[in-house]
């Protein structure tokens, strides 16, 4: 696609154009380098979105073409896709039940993005997101570099705006680092959070790191419990956002995702959240922390957490042969 100039734009395609869907189109667009096209099969959906913000750009000045569809060919030559499709977990449904109703939703657009844009760099934020990334890794058969999760990010700009309404500084002032799987067993490394580079453990008493810390890893829990219906899409749209700027603007970012590791802090075959750089092709470097004991054991944990997720997966997919 070109735009009035010839000069072709980064394409980015965003799958499942629900409130997060929307969100990341809504920040991209704002953003105003790329061209996007949402996806999702209800007819009418991602058309009606598109042309919202299509009709947004005369007002906020941008030039960001904007297209909806329902099938996957409008994705075709896409730079970057996004992968927000699945269902929420809903009262009474198993764990099992959300696995493997996902698990049949990602690996089947994954398996239709990839058929369209064979060069594409895959984010991931379907839930639940580690075990996602599972999925969507062997269905895509790219290279680590190119399937990516999005958590840390989000992760850890609600720890930076817990720590900032805390110290009572800027937003703009905090850096924090959240390692490990996406839930409850996250790991908020407090010692590499800081307030202008002075670690909070140095600025803020230790039961308030903790309470910090313990807020940041129930974050989308707390969303959901205030908004009854629904969970967060804002932030998780524009933590997106920010990993497309990384890459497609070649940024070399270091932004704590959730990747592949292939031994790399004693882990080896899972998708974890740690930092790594982002820039042109995906992931350029991943960056190992000296974590202590503490912080490494805990990190082994949420490790854990992902392995058990996969192996739950392996089991119902087994199931699933054998029923078949």
């Amino acid at each position: 696609m070109t735009t009035r100039t010839g000069h072709a734009r980064p394409k980015v395609s965003v799958i499942g154009a629900g409130m997060v869907g929307g969100a990341v189109a809504q920040y991209l667009a704002l953003r105003d380098y790329a061209d996007i096209v949402l996806v999702d099969i209800v007819e009418g959906l991602p058309q009606g979105k598109a042309l919202d913000l299509a009709e947004t750009a005369p007002v906020l000045g941008y030039d960001s073409r904007l297209s909806g569809a329902n099938d996957y060919a409008a994705t075709a030559g896409s730079d970057i896709v996004v992968i927000t499709s699945g269902i929420a977990r809903k009262p009474g449904m198993s764990r099992d039940d959300l696995l493997r109703t996902n698990m049949g939703i990602v690996r089947s657009v994954t398996e239709q993005v990839v058929a369209q844009s064979p060069d594409a760099i895959l984010i991931v934020v379907s839930n639940p997101l580690d075990a996602m990334c599972h999925v969507a890794f062997a269905a895509a058969g790219l290279p680590r570099e190119r399937v990516i999760g999005m958590a840390g990010v989000l992760d850890s700009a609600r720890f930076r705006a817990f720590i900032a309404e805390e110290a009572d500084v800027s937003v703009e002032d905090v850096s924090a680092m959240v390692l490990g799987g996406h839930g409850d067993t996250m790991v908020p490394i407090s010692r590499y959070s800081t307030v202008a580079g002075v670690p909070i453990t140095q600025i803020l008493e230790p039961g308030v790191v903790k309470a910090l810390e313990d807020r940041t890893a129930n974050g989308g829990a707390e969303i959901v419990s205030l908004l009854k219906t629904g969970s967060a899409y804002q932030a998780p749209g524009a933590s997106v956002v920010e990993m497309i700027d990384a890459i497609l603007l070649d940024k070399r970012r270091v932004l704590p995702c959730s990747v592949h590791l292939e031994g790399e802090y004693g882990i080896d075959g899972l998708f974890v959240g740690v930092p790594v750089k982002l820039g042109q092709g995906g992931v350029r470097q991943i960056i190992e922390l000296s974590l202590t004991d503490d912080e490494s054991s805990a990190l082994k944990k949420s490790a854990g957490a992902v392995q058990d997720l996969v192996a739950a997966m392996d089991r119902l997919a087994t199931e699933a042969t054998a029923g078949s």
